[in-house]
This record gives structure tokens, C-alpha cells and sequence, in this order.
């Protein structure tokens, strides 16, 4: 991007403009009370032009996976962040972060040369999408993640500081993208998330990158924690990253993640998605760094092509689910027939519980029986041909 004169200007105006935003955030005590962010999400897979129907299923399942993971993660809603409160006291300058934010793979208004329509998925496949490049306008707009090979043992890439409107992508490895699904098949033919890095951890910390966070590794804070190292003051400073779980693998330790000092002086910040460490043992954004990434969101809110996402409100008010909260027993009701959707119920960790297509439904009732649950907080996916909608499911 520096290299370029017009992108090099492009990216320092953006900056500029995010740090003004950045400021007044700052400066906010209300910043926290933001609306629901909800951004349109297009997933390719340019190696997959030859894949059967049933692995391009099951790349769309995989592709949900991730999001899923995506949404717990920035809206702290993941299970492990449970853990934080075992260190916190290490951290008494730190306090966990979280995005009220909805990532969203598209279902309409697609570019007329991806050959999609609406009702489907912004899921690619063998499109000349990148040919290795990492720019594509076609897909301007969308917070574009391309997902293949790539060499050298990397996991990922983003720019710092992504551009929507300029078709930048954020860029993970075949076999570190998403997780294990349930029901079977558990992996798609071609792209196995890999352990350690098999719980989407790759992506949560590079899309970060692409909200203008950078690693917690960037050195130690001189004079002003603003300026320098990540320029978040409630990271602790540290000028090398940590690659492995502290003695525990998974789970792992509170005891002993609480005790990995940096050669700052200060304990080091190891749990967070912006360090290098396995996808077990990373599990929390600082405020400071939410409130980053919402600056950063806020300065480039006007790229995203938001028609790509249906609405939400018309959406919901098409179906009804009772009773709610309930025993692991529902109906679902629609207001009009589907020509065919889908319904999916995964628990806080993202873990699959349920799943079911129904093609060619001519039933406006639809009774759900989920296989003993144990009591907690659900969500369920149902997708029609009019959208996606996600909504929270109480069992007792």
C-alpha cells in the first residue's frame, strides 16, 4: 500500500480520519452504548471451482462455523472467556472488551458478475477472485475473508487497517478456517482446521488487524501508551510474541497464563487475540481495544454496502419461535410458506447441536426437539430465501 502513491494517500487520509474518531471516542464516556454493528460478510474459496454439491454444502456450513465463532468472540460472548476472571487480578489496568456487532455472510444485491442471486449465500467457489492477489473491487464493499493454500507455514494475513471499498481481503489458510462441525460430516474435503489452530481463532485475530488493531508484541510503551506499541493503554507492554499455551494446553492454566512475564516488566497480556498463542489459550479483547476497533468501524462505516444484508426487522416479524425459553422443545410459525430453509441451534462455545434443511416446505409450523440439552443459552440460525436472522434460545 505504501509503495503506491494513490493507495499510500487513500491510507494515510483514512488513518488521519480514524484517529479524530478515535479521540472523541476517548473521550466518550457513552462510547460503550454503541447500536448494533452488523457487517456484510463474502467468503471465497478460489481453488473450489470443481467441488461437488455436497462439499460446497458443506463449505457453507464450515463458512457459518466461522462467523459463529466471529460473533462470540468480538461480542465477548465466547465460553473461555470465562477464565479471565481467574487472572484478572493480575491485570488490574485491564478489563475485557467487546463489539455489540453481527457478522453477516450476505444474501442479496450481489455483484452481477459473481453469478449469485438473491437468497443465496455470498459463498464463492474456483472464482478467479485474488488469482492471488488480495484486492478484488468487484467485491468492494463486503468484509471479503478468501480462504486457500498459502505456503511458508502462515496462518493468515490482513492489512492494517482495512479498506471495504477498495476489495481488501483478509486472507487465512486452508487449514486454519473455522471449526470442527457437528452434525457429520465434521470437515470438508480440502480444508481441515488443524490443531492447534482449529477452533477460528486465526481469523478473530486477523479481522482485529483489519480493525486497525495491532499485536500486543509491538514493543514496550514509551512516554505515551497512545503513541507507541500498540498504541492501546490497557494491553501491558511487550516487545516479543508468545507462540505456545503456558503449560496447560487446553484448557489452559489460569494459574500459570497469569504469570508470563515480558521483557517490559510487566505481566504479559497472553490470553488475547492479538498475540501469536494457540487458539485454546487466546480468549478476550481489552476495552481499549474494542473501542479501537469501533473507531476504526465508524471511520469506514460508509464503504460497506449494507443493501447486501436483508432486513433484519422484516425478517424477524415473518416467524415466531414458542415457547422461548423452553425444555429443548419448540415451534417455529411462519407468517407465509418458504420455498425452502434451514434451521441451526449452536451453544455459547459455537458447538452445533442441531440441524436441519427443509426443501420445499409446505408447512407454515415446524416443531424443533433437540436431543437432551442441558439448560443455558442457545442461539438458533434460520435461513430463508429472504435472509438470515440469528436469535437467542433459553433452555431450562
Amino acid at each position: 500500500i505504501m509503495n503506491d502513491p494513490a493507495k499510500r494517500t487513500a491510507y494515510i487520509e483514512q488513518q488521519e480520519k480514524f484517529e479524530v474518531e478515535l479521540q472523541r471516542l476517548e473521550s466518550n464516556a457513552l462510547r460503550s452504548t454503541n447500536a448494533l454493528i452488523r457487517i456484510p460478510v463474502a467468503v471465497h474459496y478460489p481453488s473450489g471451482g470443481a467441488l461437488n454439491s455436497t462439499i460446497k454444502t458443506c463449505l457453507r456450513r464450515l463458512a457459518q462455523k466461522q462467523i459463529d465463532i466471529l460473533n462470540a468472540d468480538y461480542n465477548g460472548t465466547n465460553a473461555d472467556i470465562s477464565l479471565w476472571s481467574d487472572v484478572s487480578a493480575n491485570y488490574p489496568a485491564t478489563t475485557t472488551g467487546s463489539l455489540n456487532i453481527q457478522f453477516v455472510i450476505a444474501t442479496q444485491n450481489h455483484p452481477a458478475a459473481s453469478g449469485l442471486v438473491d437468497g443465496d449465500l455470498a459463498v464463492t467457489f474456483g472464482t478467479n477472485f485474488l488469482n492471488n492477489a488480495d484486492t478484488d473491487l468487484t467485491w468492494s464493499g463486503y468484509c471479503n475473508l478468501v480462504v486457500r493454500n498459502i505456503t511458508g507455514g502462515i496462518l493468515g494475513y490482513s492489512p492494517l487497517g482495512g479498506s471495504p471499498s477498495g476489495g481488501m481481503t483478509v486472507v487465512i489458510d486452508d487449514n486454519a478456517f473455522g471449526a470442527a462441525l457437528s452434525p457429520s460430516p465434521t470437515t470438508c474435503s480440502g480444508y481441515v482446521p488443524g490443531a492447534p489452530y482449529n477452533k477460528g481463532r486465526t481469523l478473530t485475530h486477523e479481522l482485529g488487524h483489519f480493525f486497525n488493531l495491532r499485536h500486543t508484541f509491538q514493543s514496550c510503551d514509551g512516554a505515551n501508551c497512545l503513541t507507541t506499541g500498540d498504541r492501546v493503554c490497557d494491553t501491558p507492554p511487550t516487545n516479543q510474541p508468545r507462540y505456545d499455551c503456558n503449560a496447560a494446553d487446553s484448557p489452559p492454566d489460569p494459574a500459570v497464563s497469569g504469570q508470563a512475564l515480558s521483557t517490559c516488566g510487566e505481566l504479559q497480556l497472553t490470553m488475547n487475540y492479538m498475540d501469536y498463542v494457540q487458539d485454546a489459550c487466546m480468549y478476550m479483547f481489552t476495552a481499549g481495544q474494542a473501542t479501537r476497533m469501533l473507531a476504526w468501524y465508524n471511520s469506514i462505516a460508509s464503504q460497506l454496502t449494507t443493501t447486501a444484508l436483508a432486513n433484519e426487522t422484516f425478517l424477524e416479524n415473518q416467524f415466531s419461535i414458542y415457547p422461548n425459553p423452553n425444555k429443548g422443545s419448540f415451534t417455529i410459525e411462519f407468517k407465509e410458506l418458504a420455498n425452502s430453509f434451514s434451521v441451526e441451534v449452536y451453544d455459547i462455545t459455537g458447538k452445533t447441536i442441531y440441524e436441519n434443511n427443509y426443501e420445499q416446505s409446505s408447512n407454515l409450523i415446524q416443531v424443533v426437539d433437540l436431543d437432551n440439552p442441558t439448560s443455558g443459552i442457545y442461539f438458533i440460525n434460520i435461513k430463508s430465501d429472504k435472509g438470515i436472522v440469528t436469535k437467542k434460545l433459553i433452555i431450562q
